[in-house]
């Protein structure tokens, strides 16, 4: 490999980060001479952006927020467009580096957490159960009148046993979902909740949303942190919660949504460059049991390019 083969114009920022990790890949490899890392000092000191393009690649690889701050005080040029090192230097890493953090405090929290890739079934002292997916965190709290429950993150499934006297609520940012005797699932996306009937009936309700929307067998309703609850809309329950049969079934998700989906069960955070490419859609039955599978299946069948660095997975 030789990146002084490409092109180094210095103002194309993506081939500067490519060039970056590529060199910082080659580094770690275990089989880098001292003639690569003279190399790798020379091309760093062509620039101020080879400079800046080395730092990133640096504090990607060894997952470090508080470098890309640095970084970005260092740079002084006016904001341009979304580019890939952009987004690694700023939000990319930077959440990578505090990731941990809130994984830890939801641990102290919450009464039930589930880990990467890790799906449990818990018992509640009314005779209903939580099936929770991987990557979720649960806290409970019955009194004599009602049964409260918070989803702090994740998805998760409940099935109600029924008790007319005490309503079943799960509370998920900002909303509230209310079943008496049923089976619904709630799934926190990045950007809505997502509240689909397996069974029964359920109630919807937000913050800000005037009134509930009920929703029954086979219907769907999502809700943000902005407005009321959208009108129930028809869905397979099945296929929406086939994780808790070991698949995930996509049909037409945009490739943001499915990249959130597969953190939940591999290591590490995933960013999609661009809005063009977070609107692709994806279709397809994939297993749980290898993520990485649905990362090559993307790669392959959608034109970007899956670029894997510990911590950070970009696509491109």
């Amino acid at each position: 490999m030789n990146p002084n083969d490409r092109s180094e114009d210095a103002g194309a920022e993506d081939t500067l980060s490519d060039e970056a990790l590529d060199w910082i890949v080659r580094l770690n490899s275990g089989r880098a001479t001292a003639a690569d890392h003279a190399a790798f000092a020379e091309w760093r000191d062509q620039s101020i952006d080879h400079e800046l393009a080395a730092r990133e690649a640096e504090a990607i690889w060894h997952g470090i927020g508080t470098a890309g701050a640095d970084v970005r005080r260092t740079d002084e040029k006016p904001a341009g467009k979304l580019t890939r090192r952009r987004l690694l230097a700023g939000g990319g890493f930077a959440i990578a580096g505090f990731a941990l953090a809130d994984t830890l405090h939801l641990h102290m929290t919450a009464d039930h957490v589930t880990g990467v890739g890790e799906q449990r079934t818990v018992a509640l002292p009314d005779g209903s159960s939580v099936s929770l997916n991987a990557s979720s965190a649960l806290s409970v709290a019955f009194s004599d009148g009602v049964r409260r429950l918070v989803l702090h993150e994740g998805q998760a499934t409940f099935t109600v046993s029924h008790d007319g006297a005490r309503p079943f609520i799960v509370e998920a940012r900002g909303g509230q979902s209310l079943a008496v005797g049923t089976i619904f699932d709630v799934d926190m996306r990045p950007d809505e909740v997502v509240v689909t009937v397996i069974e029964g009936i359920v109630a919807v309700s937000t913050d800000v949303g005037p009134e509930p929307i009920r929703a029954a067998l086979d219907e769907q309703i999502t809700y943000t942190t902005q407005g009321p609850p959208s009108a129930a809309e028809p869905i397979d329950a099945n296929s929406a919660t086939a994780w808790r049969r070991g698949k995930l079934i996509f049909n037409g998700r945009l490739l943001a949504d499915v990249a959130a989906e597969i953190e939940r069960y591999r290591s590490g955070r995933i960013f999609v460059v661009g809005s063009r490419l977070s609107a692709l859609q994806v279709t397809g039955v994939f297993d749980l049991g290898d993520p990485d599978a649905i990362l090559r299946t993307i790669e392959e069948t959608l034109p970007v390019t899956v670029t894997r660095l510990p911590l950070v997975t970009v696509i491109r």
